[in-house]
Parts: structure tokens; C-alpha cells; sequence
């Protein structure tokens, strides 16, 4: 009993491990005196010269900060931190302070995930003492004067009801402005499938004639299934359809307490592999495109290897968009997929029978608390500023359940053992190999992404059987896949998407960065040319659905709610 008292705790209280952490490396620090000095000494050093600097800027010279200011740090943009004295010595202030914690932090280093980690909380606590966030910031005193202070007042009820109604987690985006339907998840089809896992929505087409190759896209079940057709002019699922292609996709139930026990088998079994079956039922056709982003294109590759092992070659091509196959570099996730953290999630997910959506979302909130956090407090908290009309955001807000089976299992294979690619890994009953996916792959990575780096992503080159095209998108994990054509739009590739011989990639990203080629506009537009060199002849569009199948709801049905 005493030990499940300390494991309830632990993770309410300190889910990610922090604390350990934090005291280990402070342990080591203290048995290194010498640069625990040298790192006191610099501290003492800088603000030292921050008065000096100070009167500098006074006098309207270069005051040779002694720490530099980031200029990608927007908090810091205002013209009050580099040219009021006042506000120049508290950032200069602030800055040497994080300086010497990480000094310390050095100083303390022994342990990769312990320091990690470590890091990880004080950089938390430094985005969240950082002066920008109260109220002595200019930014928010200037709107306060600009509003005869009506933007404190609104700013206060904003945060009180973000209290009371999001457990003290600020709004960041107007969700009411979307209407799942109308302007988000709107391209017209039919839901044509449905068990206790999936919902399979067929598109209706919007050209006379149609590429005798379906996509079925296979989504991610951590979030929602239409951050491919988020919203018009920014769904990849319309643009295909625009261009010539019969489009299924998945869409999975939000899990609830009752699947507590579903497993990576189920979700192959009645998922990707119960809608490959289906589109082949309804279009008549032995060859699909797969289309899949994230966790849904692991899922997609998985399924992909068994068949292939098997002799079943119906996935004729096949494209993953920010998808992890090699799980041995995974940037800060790393620091969340520890056996110890891992043993926290477990419990938590044992008393529910799930993750609940909200845990999952502040898990990767921490990541970037800056950005999704603390930036919040400001504009909404201070600045009193309504939320954002954003499609992304929206679309993030609308989070998903993990069953903790399933889940649980996941995380420890792929996250925690690498089985994947370390070709150990057993699914419904076949142990997998990747190189058995022997048809010619798209791979998408995003130069921002934090959630899967693309130089992780890239390994894709390295396992697969078949001719891959690896493609760097601008944007992060999100913008990178919601990518239409716009002037700010890039990617690199090397060769051409249509080329009759595929360009051999290196073994290195690094090699591939050297000689990948930057082109203005969208990967969508260069995946469009190689995927229509895979898709077949031009043909009457299918039926909307068939006898077997019928039309049973309008997209984007039913589960897309749950």
C-alpha cells in the first residue's frame, strides 16, 4: 500500500522525474568543486559589467552586453529591453542567472538522461520567471497605456476563468470560429466503413475522370484524423482529390475506459488492415497508395513489412510525413520515454484505463513551454488579447485518448527498445522486417520539427526494400505536413519526383543535406508529380461506396466527435 501511496505521487506530482534528476546532478556538482568556482566566478563576472553596460546604453552607445540577447527571441523584441537602462539591467540580469545554471548544470554532467532532464526543468523555470511575463513588461504597460487599461481588466477575467475552467491552462486559440464539417474536416465524402476501432470515409470525386489507384490515408491515433483535411485550400486530403485520386481515410474512435485492453494487433487488425480490404471491396482494385503522417505512418509500415513478408502486394506505393521507423535518436522525447517515466505513464494509465488527452498535450506543451505556455500568460493573461483564429491550433486542441495496453506497449517497443528497426518486432503473429517494403516510398521530414527530427526520419532511406525519395520540408511537425503552395513554401529533394531512375541516397543525412537542392514552393506539388507517375490510368470515378458497403453518414462522421 505504502508503495502505490509514493507512486501516486511521484506521478501527480512529478510525472517526468524531474526531481531525481535535478538532485543527481546537483550531487555531482557538488563533487566538483573547481567548476563549480569557475562557474561562480563567471556569474559574479557578468554582473559585474552589466552597470558599466548599462550607462553605455544611456549614452545611446554599444553597450557590449555581457551576455547577447537572442534576436529570434520575440519576448526580448521591444525596444524598452535594449534601450531603457532599467530594462536592459533585468534582462542582462536574468540572462547571466540561466547562464550560471546551465554553468552548473555543466559542472554537475554524469548522467545523459538525468542531465537531460535537469536541463529540461530549468529551462522550464526560466521560461517561467522570465521578466516578459509579468506584468513590468513594456509590451504589456504600452497596451495598458493604449487601452486606458481595459486590457488588464480583460486580461484578469481571462485568467481567472482559465483557472477555474482549464485548470490554470491559458486559451490559445478560438475554437468556436471551427465547425468540424463546414470549415475544418469538410471535404465532401461518405463514411462507407465502420467497427468498434475505425470509421472509413471514401471522398467524393471532384474530377470527371480518376487515377485507378486509390490513397487511403492512414492518420495517427494520437490525434485526430484531419490534420489531413484540416481545413479548404489547406487539406492534403482535397488537394489529392483535386488532382485526379479516389481518397479513403482512416478516422479512429476516441478511446475510452473499455479498451483498456486493446492492443497493437487490434489496431492493425481492425484498422489499416480492415480499410485496405474495404477500399479494395468498393474500387475493385488490387493496388493502394498509402498516405500516412506520424504515428499512423509507423502503423502504415508496420502493416506494409508483414504483408510484404507474406507475398501481399497491395500497397503500391507508399508515403510517411514525420514519421519515426529508427527510434534511437528522438530528440527531447527521449527525456518523456524513459523506463522510469515510462513506469509512471503505466500507472497512471492503470487507474483509468487510458492517457488522457489532456495529460498527452501538456507532456508535449512542456517540450516547448515558451511557445505553447508562457506566451499564453502574456498575450491573454496581461495584454488581455482574445484568442487566435488558427486552423493548426484548433486542430491540436482537439485531443485523443491512448488506450494504456495498446499504449503502454508502444512506447516500451518502439520508443524503448527500438524493435522496429532493430527488426524484433512482432505484429499479429510475424516478426517484421522493413526491408520487406519493396515498393517506391515518399518520406517527408520538417526542418523544425521537435517531435521527429528529420535527420531521424531519414533512416527511412536506410530500412526500406524499395526506391525512396526523402524530401525536407519547411515548417515544424505540424506546418511541415499542412503545407499547400504559398511564396514562403520550400523544400529540398535530390533528382526529380518523375525521373524513370530514382537518385541512390546516402547512408548519412548529413550527405544528403550537402547535395539536396532547394526549390521554392510546396513538397505537396512535387509529391503530386511522383505519386501521379504511380497511380495509373485515367478512369471513370467508383462508386460511392457498393452493396457490401453502403453509404452510412456524411463525412466526417461520427467518431471524428467522440
Amino acid at each position: 500500500m505504502l508503495n502505490n501511496l509514493q507512486k501516486k505521487i511521484t506521478s501527480s506530482l512529478d510525472p517526468i522525474g524531474w526531481g531525481p534528476a535535478v538532485a543527481s546532478v546537483a550531487g555531482r556538482a557538488a563533487k566538483n568543486p573547481r567548476a563549480v568556482v569557475g562557474a561562480t566566478t563567471d556569474y559574479a563576472n557578468r554582473l559585474a559589467h552589466i552597470p558599466a553596460a548599462a550607462t553605455r546604453v544611456w549614452n545611446a552607445d554599444d553597450p557590449h552586453a555581457p551576455v547577447p540577447v537572442d534576436p529570434k527571441d520575440r519576448r526580448f523584441s521591444e525596444a524598452a529591453w535594449k534601450e531603457n537602462p532599467a530594462y536592459f539591467s533585468l534582462l542582462q540580469s536574468y540572462l547571466a542567472t540561466r547562464e550560471y545554471v546551465e554553468d552548473l548544470a555543466d559542472a554537475g554532467s554524469g548522467n545523459a538522461l538525468q542531465d537531460g532532464k535537469a536541463r529540461q526543468f530549468a529551462n522550464l523555470m526560466f521560461d517561467a520567471l522570465a521578466p516578459s511575463n509579468f506584468l513590468i513588461n513594456p509590451g504589456v504597460l504600452v497596451r495598458a497605456l493604449d487601452t486606458g487599461g481595459a486590457s488588464l481588466w480583460r486580461g484578469a477575467k481571462f485568467a481567472v476563468d482559465d483557472m477555474v475552467n482549464r485548470k490554470g491552462l491559458p486559451v490559445k486559440v478560438d475554437r468556436g470560429a471551427f465547425t468540424l464539417g463546414e470549415n475544418m474536416a469538410a471535404t465532401a465524402g461518405k463514411v462507407v466503413y465502420r467497427n468498434d476501432l475505425i470509421e472509413l470515409i471514401q471522398y467524393e470525386p471532384q474530377t470527371p475522370k480518376v487515377h485507378e489507384i486509390p490513397i487511403l490515408a492512414a492518420p495517427p491515433w494520437i490525434n485526430k484524423y484531419y490534420i489531413l483535411d484540416l481545413a479548404p485550400e489547406r487539406s492534403l486530403i482535397e488537394w489529392a482529390v483535386q488532382h485526379g485520386r479516389t481518397v479513403f481515410a482512416i478516422s479512429y474512435r476516441n478511446p475510452d475506459e473499455s479498451m483498456q485492453d486493446i492492443t497493437m494487433d487490434d489496431y492493425y487488425e481492425q484498422g489499416i488492415a480492415s480499410a485496405l480490404d474495404v477500399v479494395e471491396e468498393i474500387t475493385g482494385v488490387s493496388q493502394i497508395e498509402v498516405l500516412s503522417i506520424c504515428l499512423g505512418g509507423a502503423m502504415a509500415a508496420m502493416a506494409a513489412a508483414r504483408m510484404g513478408k507474406l507475398g501481399d502486394k497491395r500497397i503500391s506505393a507508399f508515403t510517411m510525413l514525420n514519421t519515426l521507423l529508427d527510434y534511437s535518436e528522438v530528440g527531447e522525447l527521449s527525456l518523456l520515454t524513459d523506463p522510469a517515466t515510462l513506469d509512471r505513464v503505466e500507472y497512471r494509465m492503470s487507474r483509468q484505463g487510458f492517457l488522457s488527452g489532456s495529460e498527452m498535450a501538456g507532456s508535449f506543451d512542456m517540450i516547448r513551454a515558451k511557445d505553447l505556455i508562457f506566451n499564453y500568460w502574456v498575450s491573454r493573461w496581461m495584454k488581455g488579447e482574445k484568442p487566435a483564429v488558427f486552423d493548426i491550433l484548433a486542430w491540436n486542441e482537439d485531443s485523443t485518448r491512448m488506450p494504456a495496453t495498446m499504449h503502454s506497449h508502444y512506447l516500451r517497443s518502439l520508443y524503448g527498445r527500438n524493435e522496429l528497426a532493430e527488426k524484433k518486432y512482432v505484429l499479429d503473429g510475424e516478426l517484421l522486417d522493413l526491408s520487406d517494403i519493396t515498393c517506391d516510398t515518399y518520406v517527408v521530414g520538417a526542418i523544425n520539427d521537435h517531435i521527429v527530427p528529420w535527420t531521424s526520419s531519414y533512416h527511412a532511406v536506410n530500412l526500406l526494400g524499395g526506391n525512396v525519395r526523402y524530401v525536407l520540408s519547411s515548417g515544424g511537425h505540424v506546418a511541415g505536413a499542412v503545407n499547400p503552395p504559398s511564396p514562403k513554401a520550400w523544400f529540398e529533394a535530390v533528382g526529380a519526383p518523375d525521373a524513370d531512375e530514382p537518385a541512390t541516397l546516402p547512408a548519412d543525412p548529413k550527405d544528403w543535406k550537402d547535395t539536396a537542392v532547394r526549390t521554392s514552393g510546396s513538397w505537396w506539388e512535387d509529391w503530386t508529380a511522383w505519386s501521379t507517375k504511380r497511380a495509373g490510368a485515367l478512369v471513370a470515378p467508383p462508386s460511392m461506396g457498393n452493396d457490401d458497403h453502403p453509404a452510412l453518414y456524411e463525412a466526417p462522421g461520427t467518431y471524428i466527435f467522440s
